[in-house]
């Protein structure tokens, strides 16, 4: 006998396994019982014939509820007609008998699924979207390991911001004033930057925003990564190059998945396999002025914008140069036009906007400082990043993406608050 996973009964064909897991959802038709058991590797179907089981084996699997945990022993079927593989069961052992499971399957609220999240969870495509977001993780350290690049930690708690303080999170430290929770690791990447030439980091960041839209979270997790001799040019390379490494891999690793999401896999097969778009600010406020948007030419983008624009494009599509007024202190002036910032940001295509933001870094110590006094920032908080400038200062460039921004495009999941185990949202914090 095999002790197996679901996910392996493929490789036990007419062996006899054994394995745990919950009862999903189960029905019976007279002698026999059809039981579609979970066991977190994947799902599957367990037959109870009454007439080929022991007599107490058929009498425990009538007492079956949802979400009972069994033991199973029985013989791996291959389905006749689907990649499917079915388990006739010969023995099985009663863990827990669940209580009445409050997630029924009638249709349920937003906010009913999210006060039952530790319970939603379970369901087969909010399993499939977590799994989906594993496999992205794991490709991007893949990917920039690959590349040279090494994950340092940055802290959680900073006594300054990237950008601003107004949509940060402000608490009391102790006797050394205010702190805030981090919206970003990047300028502690940038000091790190100058020890290993490349490097990364992955975690939980905050922000204040008062936003109720389907993007946004207060909690959600972003991958930062700079590097030393690289351009905003170079910046977009890596940016894509990532960016089809994970695609593949999803599309290789999570087949199961996506077919329980029912996504259509023709849009991520192609942004593995075409170049993606790139254009400028100033091209896309005038594509857009065509498309009907009433957007000023230097205005940021806003998210009815960027859906405008990836509506156009089966690709993933770079826009680049921003008006340097909507971008951080930190961005590079474009040499052509001071105005402008040797940015860009990544758009998902299908309507699901910005993922991934970054940009070539300042350099130059003298620039660094006029642009904090254009951007009203005291100076004492920044010493150390002006430091970096000061002693041994190269070009670099670096970029930020959303991990849940990035799973919800992969996934086709409509709203962000799908992607992340436990949503942060500015009405919710529970459970």
């Amino acid at each position: 006998m095999t002790h197996s996973t679901i996910f392996a009964f493929s490789k036990h064909v007419g062996e006899e396994v054994t394995f745990r897991g919950w009862v999903y959802n189960l029905r019976s038709s007279g002698k026999i019982a059809f039981l579609q058991i979970r066991d977190g590797s994947g799902f599957a179907q367990a037959i109870v014939s009454e007439t080929a089981v022991p007599a107490p084996v058929w009498e425990s699997t009538q007492k079956l509820t949802i979400e009972s945990s069994v033991e199973l022993t029985g013989t791996v079927s291959k389905h006749p007609k689907k990649e499917e593989y079915e388990l006739q069961v010969s023995g099985l052992t009663v863990l827990q008998i669940a209580q009445e499971y409050p997630i029924g399957k009638k249709e349920h609220g937003p906010d009913f699924l999210l006060n039952e999240r530790h319970l939603w969870l379970r369901a087969g495509t909010q399993w499939a979207i977590q799994r989906v977001r594993n496999t992205i993780i794991n490709a991007t350290y893949e990917y920039l390991n690959k590349e040279g690049y090494i994950k340092i930690d940055a802290p959680v708690l900073t006594p300054t911001s990237c950008e601003d303080t107004t949509e940060l999170f402000e608490l009391n430290y102790f006797d050394e004033g205010k702190a805030y929770l981090t919206q970003s690791g990047q300028l502690y990447l940038e000091a790190a930057m100058f020890s290993h030439g490349r490097v990364f980091d992955f975690g939980p960041v905050f922000r204040a925003e008062k936003s109720k839209t389907r993007r946004h979270l207060t909690e959600f997790w972003m991958m930062d990564a700079e590097a030393a001799f690289v351009d905003y040019i170079g910046n977009m390379d890596i940016q894509e190059g990532l960016m089809k490494y994970i695609v593949a891999a999803v599309l290789e690793r999570n087949v199961v998945e996506l077919g329980v999401l029912e996504r259509n896999v023709a849009p991520l097969q192609t942004a593995v396999t075409k170049p993606f778009v790139r254009i400028t600010h100033a091209e896309a406020v005038e594509k857009l002025h065509v498309l009907g948007s009433d957007i000023a030419a230097d205005d940021d983008l806003g998210a009815d914008d960027e859906t405008i624009l990836t509506q156009q494009y089966d690709v993933p599509m770079f826009i680049m140069k921003y008006p340097a007024k909507v971008k951080a202190f930190y961005m590079k002036p474009d040499p052509e036009d001071s105005s402008r910032v040797l940015c860009s940001d990544l758009l998902a295509p299908e309507g699901y906007g910005e993922i991934i933001g970054g940009s070539q870094r300042i350099d130059d110590y003298d620039l660094l400082v006029r642009k904090m006094e254009e951007f009203n920032l005291p100076r004492a908080p920044f010493e150390w990043y002006l430091d970096l400038r000061k002693y041994g200062s190269v070009p670099h460039s670096g970029f930020g993406y959303g991990l849940e921004r990035i799973t919800a495009w992969i996934t086709g999941t409509k709203h962000i608050r799908e992607t992340i185990p436990f949503p942060r949202m500015i009405n919710r914090i529970t459970p």
